[in-house]
């Protein structure tokens, strides 16, 4: 099963093009994206701006499309190649200050009454669509996915420990069994469980991805089992042979100490079954003597041999 290099991007990709058809739902996730990437800057009249930062260029579009089309606020983008092997390039999306930015920070719950506010965004949670809506903006501005062929992790970034306790009840009220740890300053909110994972996906929109991620589940699960059953059987075989070899070991030191010709017909003819076929097993042991035995009838004379070769060593 082929998986594209990075699944998390993978998945940005297509979060990226999900564009919700009410204005409500569109104002939830870029009020979302804007509290995990966002940063407010004052420019000339002390009029405030907007930088928006990300790794992910189809995110960056996403912002800069809300920004001028929905908006019609003046935008640049700046892109810083990084130097730094295997680091990705960053994206600066800039909302040139002016009196308009502040109404948009005050419709997307970042100000209230002229001043910074920090508090939880409820006035977004009023519909089941804008809340799956504000998730979705929470992934595309600091989420990120394992590759579904390692182990199960998703989780969301965050400097603000208040933004993360709002995604821990979001995610709750859908019952995935989010959690919350903090990482040198940031906040993580994550999931471990594959079925949430998976379930959290379908539910902000990423429907190709939830595909990919179901697949390589599968194939996951099905290789598990069957090491699992490979696993089993090994051990099995390896106790039948440790057992036919501690078998074989007590019956030569019955065979030199007494003669097997001293054991009781049914007990010799089992020692001498097991002698001749030191590698079958029971089963094996019992076709040997034309199914006059079974297979527990067998095992109770093989352990009646080991108690003699035990009383004959002293319990050794």
């Amino acid at each position: 099963m082929s998986v594209p290099i990075s699944y998390a991007n993978s998945v940005k990709n297509e979060l990226a093009r999900v564009v919700s058809s009410k204005s409500c739902c569109q104002t939830a996730e870029l009020a979302s994206l804007m509290r995990m990437g966002g940063n407010m800057v004052i420019g000339g009249n002390r009029n405030l701006g907007i930088n928006f930062t990300t790794e992910n260029a189809a995110v960056a579009r996403k912002v800069l499309v809300v920004m001028k089309q929905r908006f019609q606020l003046q935008t640049q983008v700046v892109v810083t190649r990084s130097r730094r092997l295997k680091k990705n390039n960053s994206y600066l999306v800039k909302v040139i200050p002016t009196s308009e930015v502040t109404e948009l920070l005050t419709q997307l719950g970042l100000m209230r009454e002229g001043e910074i506010y920090s508090g939880q965004d409820k006035a977004f949670f009023r519909k089941a669509c804008c809340r799956k809506a504000y998730l979705r903006g929470a992934f595309l501005g600091g989420g990120s996915v394992n590759r579904p062929e390692g182990d199960y992790h998703l989780e969301l970034v965050s400097s603000s420990e208040e933004y993360g306790k709002t995604l821990v009840g979001l995610m709750k009220y859908f019952n995935f069994p989010a959690r919350m740890t903090d990482r040198k300053a940031d906040y993580i909110v994550y999931l471990k469980d594959g079925d949430a994972i998976e379930a959290f996906l379908r539910l902000i929109g990423a429907s190709e991805s939830v595909k990919l991620f179901k697949n390589v589940r599968r194939v996951k699960e099905m290789r598990n089992r069957v090491n699992r059953l490979v696993n089993c059987e090994t051990a099995n075989l390896q106790k039948t042979v440790d057992a036919s070899f501690r078998q074989v070991e007590n019956i030569k030191l019955i065979a030199k100490a007494q003669g097997l010709a001293s054991l009781p017909g049914t007990l010799r003819e089992a020692a001498e079954v097991r002698l001749n076929y030191p590698e079958a097993t029971l089963q094996e042991l019992v076709e040997k003597l034309g199914g006059t035995v079974g297979k527990s009838g067998m095992n109770h004379r093989l352990r009646k041999l080991e108690q003699i070769a035990q009383a004959l060593t002293g319990g050794k």
